[in-house]
């Protein structure tokens, strides 16, 4: 129902008669994105067992591979047909429509004891308010920095080198290409989280990504290419780990964790792009750019405040004992 609420809105996109219209239709649509995915979130972790980051990143990493093909489709699109191809496009959003109506009736079933012995865990390690408190504004804060280089480098790259001289099929492909780096990304940060500890992933990712971020703003050809690629990998690899760990913060409300986190992500990253662009009308949107290739170091940093959510395995119940006399 998700995916058939926003594939309807968003087909007539082209017969909007003014721009309230299509803001209209933009944000009514992207209601049923955001029911899918605060779903989606429970079922793929649940299903990874012992590997819930790798499991959510596997979720994630699909349809962000889809937000990479996006923009290299529409370009040409855009560029053959305009703005009237792209109902054909949305029309795609059926086949997984179809597949989820035969595929998706598996209930899907909670360990208690599990769940339970969690919770105590959680909340032992949360007894303290000041604890707490300063754990939600860090994860805000890293949420909010990570999210001001990514979002603002995604919905501001065509722009950018549109004013280098590129024609839109051209860079729709290049910014396919850092969309595509994050998918990536974020499926090697699924795994990474598993196996290693998540704060220091977050850390060094953020960090790491800084170079490249600042790279590929000037690069062409194919070290445009790879430079891009390892600065959306890098940003994105923090994702699906932090959608893990803020479940693991309330385990029995890992539907509303999940989802206040990603919409949390996309708000904080609108913002800071509208934020963005307004200082870019000013100062330029290149100067601009390059300065946002240095915020995941703060990101990082902000990382490193955050408790552990690793969750211990529940200890096993022990065995009844034989009453006197049998």
């Amino acid at each position: 129902l998700g995916l058939l609420w926003t594939l309807s809105f968003y087909m007539f996109i082209p017969w909007a008669p003014n721009f309230a219209m299509l803001i209209g239709c933009l944000t009514i649509g992207a209601l049923g994105s955001a029911a899918l995915h605060a779903v989606g979130m429970i079922i793929a972790s649940d299903a990874g067992g012992k590997h819930p980051t790798t499991a959510t990143s596997i979720f994630f990493v699909m349809g962000q591979s889809g937000l990479a093909l996006g923009p290299s489709l529409s370009g040409l699109v855009i560029a053959s047909w305009g703005l009237r191809g792209l109902p054909f496009m949305a029309i795609f959003a059926v086949i997984p429509v179809i597949s989820m109506f035969f595929l998706l009736w598996a209930p899907v079933h909670y360990d208690p004891v599990a769940m339970g012995a969690a919770s105590a865990n959680d909340g032992r390690k949360r007894n303290s308010a000041s604890i707490k408190w300063g754990v939600i504004g860090a994860f805000v804060l890293l949420i909010l920095l990570r999210s001001a280089t990514m979002q603002t480098y995604t919905i501001f790259l065509p722009k950018f080198l549109e004013g280098r001289g590129y024609l839109p099929g051209a860079y729709g492909f290049m910014v396919g290409i850092f969309v595509f780096g994050g998918a990536i990304g974020t499926f090697c940060g699924g795994m990474l989280g598993d196996k290693f500890n998540r704060r220091l992933v977050i850390f060094t990712s953020s960090v790491l990504a800084v170079p490249f971020c600042y790279l590929f703003l000037g690069a062409d050809g194919w070290l445009y290419y790879v430079t891009a690629a390892l600065a959306g990998g890098l940003l994105n690899i923090s994702h699906s780990i932090l959608i893990v760990m803020a479940q693991a913060l309330l385990p029995r409300q890992k539907g509303m964790m999940g989802g206040a986190t990603l919409g949390f992500m996309f708000a904080s990253g609108a913002v800071t792009a509208w934020l963005a662009g307004l200082v870019a009308d000013q100062i330029g949107l290149t100067v601009v750019l390059y300065v946002l290739a240095f915020v995941p170091i703060l990101a990082g940093a902000s990382a490193l405040l955050l408790p552990s959510t690793r969750q211990s395995a529940p200890a096993p119940l022990a065995a009844p004992q034989a009453a006197p006399g049998d």
